[in-house]
């Protein structure tokens, strides 16, 4: 399944909703608060587990923008 992450919508401050799809297959719905957009990854927190995580760019499938920074 193709990677879909559209970095026009992802700005520090910004809260997304992403589907991700992990490096072991496995799927997750979450919440996060942008905080780097690298040129392969995402520092973002994650509300579902309470913490600063890292995501790939290649593992999110869908984001839609919840709020704006």
């Amino acid at each position: 399944m193709p990677a879909y992450c559209e970095d026009s919508i992802m700005k520090r401050g910004d809260i997304l909703e992403i589907i991700y799809q992990s490096k072991k297959s496995e799927f997750y719905k979450r919440q996060v608060r942008v905080i780097l957009v690298g040129e392969t990854y995402v520092k973002a927190y994650c509300y579902s587990r309470k913490t600063v995580r890292i995501f790939s760019k290649d593992g999110i499938l869908a984001q839609r923008r919840i709020r704006s920074a």
